[in-house]
């Protein structure tokens, strides 16, 4: 019987070879479009899950709320791992881990230098009490000595290409020039998808070496996202009662963290199945991703086979008339309704196999091509990848049966009694047509959907990258200088190295660039004599000639100069508002109190300015100049670029030469300022890119289908075509007459999908704290640009109907 579908699938393939191209190719493209969403959606939620006894492995993180408002950090104080650990019940291990990336030398007579090496990290025997590795030479014991370290196993290979695994115990690694350690271990490292991706572990005991991490460790005050504290909880803890545990201790060591005066400070608990995607906090070492935008990617490929299945449903359904005779045969010769079921599904079956296999086959290119937006750690490869291919055949059979059950229904219940004697209608069964007419409007209301959001998303970027912020951003570079060479001396030559240059126009010393992802901030207060304004006061340092490089606006009052470091400072308008002064010039003289101590003079106003991306309001802000041992930033103006458009690079190489003769041992990291304020919008940008490839792909599988109803629809109606033309209808009328009911369809499709992708691309845009007007003119784009597409794709098979000749239409009868 297999045999026996097999054929008549063959047979009626061929028959009907353009319809079943068109099935194909939008089974094909739906299908390869959900197998690489699935690669990347099941990449990120596998992280992390195959650790032992996960449910009670947590992080513990920082949340502060400053005047009200949420902030959060990876990180905890240097001290607290020490105090949960003799304080705290209910943990049954606790580790604390110090983040770090240095320079590495390998001593020997082929000594190995490496630069700037990430995801070292200072552990010790605790951290592997909780996160379970393979050892393959030595053991974690001796990490709770100084000087020691445990290397991964690709990692010692670096270090160590020709020597075994237990001939590398005992040899010596040296980190920033100053950190000698001894191998002590080497591991396997995790090879599932994991965000602990260290390969260097130094035994935490040597932090007491370094005076800078001694001094930050040892503090209760300071929070550093790279110093990350993993729990372990007891089988019979809860969450709620270590987090009130965790209170108690911060308040006895930090009484004055109540939460008076709109400052407080928490430590909480944070899942191990949270890091990889929560935001606030991010991951170990990488941001975070963005769930709903995985979520966002499993819609979109629903939908995309959605309107492949619908594509199917339609064409099969439409093609009912002309299968009419053999289900009448076929039932007369004693078929059951069953097994005319079963024939068309089987045949459904055959479509969508073949489609599976060209869309594994198209997966690689599909991944080659979105390289950019996919992680590069995202493989495709069926024979090691046991679950794509279970994916894969769930698709096979879940797609068969959406797209083959109701046809297959509608065709196997045909009476062959009427069929026989010519008394069956087309539109008989299958309900005239209205669910066809109904998915047809779907699958256009989807991809109309995708357009506008698309426009949303597009509008609201070019909006962020070309508004005034606030200050200039063209033709700005900065450098970071490494925290270790904060000598005021050797910034100070390489200032007057650079100033010299013909094409630097000017040069500043200062901290963060105006706008950025970070943020410094203080508690300040100001007494007007009647009452006390306590605020949370959002800070950038610099030199006189920050605001001179960024163009931002004085608009009352002096600039700072380099001798105001700790008397005097700049305060934006939206400060000087808050502060009660309706004319922000009469804030000039007025003090504001850092501490009991620190206060520094009012000296001028500026315009606001944007301090981060157009998410966030613009806050009250100030500008100071620091000591230059703390102001970690060079800030460079270029000049113009001349006709041939060589001045920057030419700069640039001229301050790498300069940067190498102050700092020979660190790289030369440049970052233009205008790139950096693009780079605050690649979550959108990679939206953008999605909802992009989502519309291309809707519009086309929607189109696919409009121009496979086209070709069934002139097809039934040649006869009814030859007869109008002969009695003497205009090819405009025969066009016009073919394509009004689809056309009205697409329309339809547009009215409904209006208010839905308002009320959704509002709401997204509620995420924006400064944000572009939502214009009529992206629903006018919406419904024209669909509304001329479908005309253009109805007209290839309408107009080849209307122009042929009606003799050989009406010959055929």
């Amino acid at each position: 019987m297999i045999k026996n579908y097999f054929k008549i699938a063959l047979y009626n393939f061929r028959r009907h070879k353009l319809l079943t191209f068109i099935n194909v190719i939008g089974l094909s493209i739906g299908i390869s479009a959900s197998l690489v969403i699935f690669l990347i959606v099941y990449h990120d939620f596998t992280f992390d899950k195959f650790h032992k006894d996960k449910e009670r492995i947590y992080r513990v993180v920082t949340d502060y709320m400053f005047s009200g408002e949420p902030f959060y950090n990876k990180g905890v104080t240097g001290r607290l791992p020490d105090a949960v650990k003799n304080e705290v019940t209910g943990i049954e291990n606790s580790a604390p881990v110090y983040l770090q990336n240095y320079k590495v030398n390998i001593p020997g007579p082929s000594e190995i230098k490496l630069k700037n090496v990430d995801d070292i990290v200072y552990a010790d025997k605790r951290y592997f009490d909780i996160f379970s590795y393979t050892w393959l030479a030595g053991s974690a014991t001796a990490l709770n000595q100084l000087n020691q370290v445990v290397l991964s196993a690709d990692q010692a290979k670096k270090y160590f290409p020709a020597l075994s695994y237990q001939d590398m115990l005992g040899k010596q690694v040296v980190y920033d020039d100053s950190i000698r350690t001894t191998v002590c271990g080497i591991i396997e490292p995790f090879t599932e998808n994991t965000d602990f991706k260290f390969h260097d572990f130094i035994s935490y005991a040597t932090i007491q070496t370094n005076k800078n991490l001694k001094e930050q460790q040892s503090q209760w005050a300071a929070t550093n996202g790279s110093s990350q504290f993993f729990v372990k909880l007891t089988p019979a803890s809860n969450v709620t009662g270590i987090e009130q545990q965790l209170r108690k201790v911060l308040l006895k060591y930090q009484p004055d963290q109540k939460g008076k005066d709109g400052y407080k400070t928490n430590f909480r608990l944070q899942a191990l199945n949270d890091i990889h995607f929560n935001e606030n906090y991010h991951a170990i070492s990488t941001e975070a991703v963005n769930k709903p935008t995985l979520y966002g990617l499993m819609v979109i490929g629903l939908f995309l086979l959605a309107l492949a299945c619908i594509n199917f449903i339609n064409l099969t359904t439409a093609q009912a008339s002309q299968r009419t005779k053999e289900i009448g045969i076929r039932k007369t010769m004693g078929s059951t309704r069953l097994q005319l079921i079963g024939q068309f599904l089987s045949e459904t079956f055959f479509v969508t196999l073949l489609a599976v296999i060209i869309s594994v086959a198209l997966v690689p290119v599909v991944l080659k091509l979105f390289s950019g937006f996919i992680s590069a750690e995202v493989k495709f490869n069926l024979l090691s990848q046991p679950v794509i291919l279970l994916f894969a055949l769930v698709l096979l059979v879940v797609v068969s049966f959406i797209s083959g059950f109701y046809p297959a229904l509608v065709l196997s219940r045909y009476q062959p009694v009427k069929i026989l004697k010519n008394q069956f209608s087309a539109t008989e069964g299958t309900g005239r047509s209205w669910l066809r007419k109904s998915l047809t409007v779907t699958q256009f209301a989807i991809a109309q959907f995708f357009i506008i959001a698309t426009l949303v998303v597009s509008k609201q970027i070019y909006y962020a990258l070309h508004k005034d912020l606030g200050f200039k951003k063209e033709a700005i570079v900065y450098i970071n200088i490494p925290w270790k060479n904060q000598d005021a001396h050797l910034k100070q030559v390489f200032i007057n190295k650079i100033k010299s240059l013909s094409q630097v126009e000017l040069v500043s010393l200062g901290g963060d660039v105006p706008s950025s992802g970070g943020w410094s901030s203080n508690d300040v207060s100001y007494r007007d004599g009647k009452k006390e304004i306590k605020t949370e006061l959002y800070h950038k340092s610099g030199d006189e000639n920050y605001i001179k490089i960024y163009q931002i606006k004085l608009l009352a009052g002096r600039n700072i100069k380099q001798s105001d470091t700790s008397s005097a400072m700049l305060i934006n308008t939206t400060y000087a508002h808050i502060l009660g002064f309706t004319n922000p010039a009469d804030a000039i003289g007025k003090l504001v109190f850092f501490d009991k101590t620190q206060k520094r003079e009012i000296v001028g106003i500026v315009g606001d300015f944007h301090q981060a991306s157009l998410h966030a309001p613009i806050k009250p802000m100030a500008i100071y100049p620091e000591d230059m041992r703390y102001q970690g930033t060079f800030h460079i103006a270029l000049k113009p670029q001349n006709a041939g458009g060589n001045d920057w690079k030419t700069a640039i190489a001229k301050v790498q030469a300069a940067w190498k003769s102050i700092y020979p041992d660190d790289d030369f990291d440049y970052h233009f300022f205008d790139e950096s304020i693009i780079g605050l919008y690649n979550k959108e940008q990679h939206i953008s890119q999605l909802l992009s490839w989502a519309t291309g792909l809707s519009v086309f599988i929607s189109c696919l289908g409009l121009f496979g109803l086209a070709v069934f629809t002139t097809n039934q109606r040649t006869k009814e075509i030859g007869v109008r033309k002969v009695l003497g209808a205009s090819v405009t009328q025969i066009v016009t007459l073919l394509s009004t009911e689809l056309v009205y369809l697409v329309m339809l499709s547009f009215v409904i999908i209006c208010p839905v992708s308002w009320l959704a691309m509002h709401k997204w845009m509620q995420g924006f704290a400064d944000r572009t007007s939502f214009s009529w003119w992206i629903f006018a784009i919406s419904g024209a640009g669909i509304f001329f597409t479908a005309l253009f794709t109805l007209s290839f098979q309408t107009i080849k109907a209307a122009i042929a000749n009606p003799v050989k239409s009406l010959r055929s009868e």
